[in-house]
């Protein structure tokens, strides 16, 4: 069964632009670091379609290869500034909610 690719209209605005903004970079910066498209494919590892596509912020194009294009560029640490350990770190336990927050005995009624 073929991927479900979800239409441009159905990402949220910001993920839109955010990947707008990373195409125009990728263009940008190729550009002016005079690095051609089938150069950049190759370090990439992408056809020139798949280029195309992270130009134009398409959403389609996996999140891996803006990545790579961006570092391959050296932006990635100012276009993905990394996240603070206390989100990612942690016990790796469950924690179970209280009784309040499961809604007491009435919880099963609704």
């Amino acid at each position: 069964m073929p991927k479900r690719i979800l239409s441009p209209e159905m990402w949220p605005t910001l993920v839109r632009e955010r990947l707008a903004m990373w195409g125009k970079c990728i263009h940008t910066q190729r550009l002016q670091q005079r690095i051609t498209a089938a150069d950049l494919c190759t370090r990439l590892g992408v056809s020139r379609t798949t280029l195309r596509r992270l130009e134009q912020g398409d959403p389609s194009a996996g999140v891996g290869a803006y990545l790579a294009a961006l570092l391959t560029l050296g932006l990635a640490d100012q276009a993905i500034p990394s996240l603070p350990a206390e989100l990612w770190q942690g016990t790796g336990q469950r924690v179970k909610p209280g009784r309040q927050e499961k809604g007491g005995a009435d919880a099963e009624y609704f």
